[in-house]
């Protein structure tokens, strides 16, 4: 799970255990002044990358579902043919 304030974004990397969710660690930062004035779609990606960098060792060879309330996102993860920015 991700998420993404004006100042700051978090991330919980959690497992599914019989239908529920079982959270292992929770990271957060703050975000510097280049990045506070990222749009919102920006910011919630970034929290997304954030999550990915920190969580690497525990998501390596392993599939990886990404949950967040941010509905340009979850087009933007949908879309087969995105491009790069």
């Amino acid at each position: 799970m991700c998420d993404a304030s004006d100042f700051a974004v978090g991330a919980v990397l959690g497992q599914r255990i019989d239908k529920h969710f079982r959270p292992i660690h929770y990271a957060s930062k703050t975000m510097n002044q280049a990045e506070t004035n990222y749009t919102t779609t920006e910011k919630e990606m970034l929290a997304v990358v954030y999550a990915f960098e920190k969580f690497r060792s525990f998501l390596i060879m392993n599939k990886s579902i990404v949950y967040t309330d941010h509905s340009a996102l979850k087009y933007l993860f949908a879309k087969k043919d995105a491009k790069a920015r």
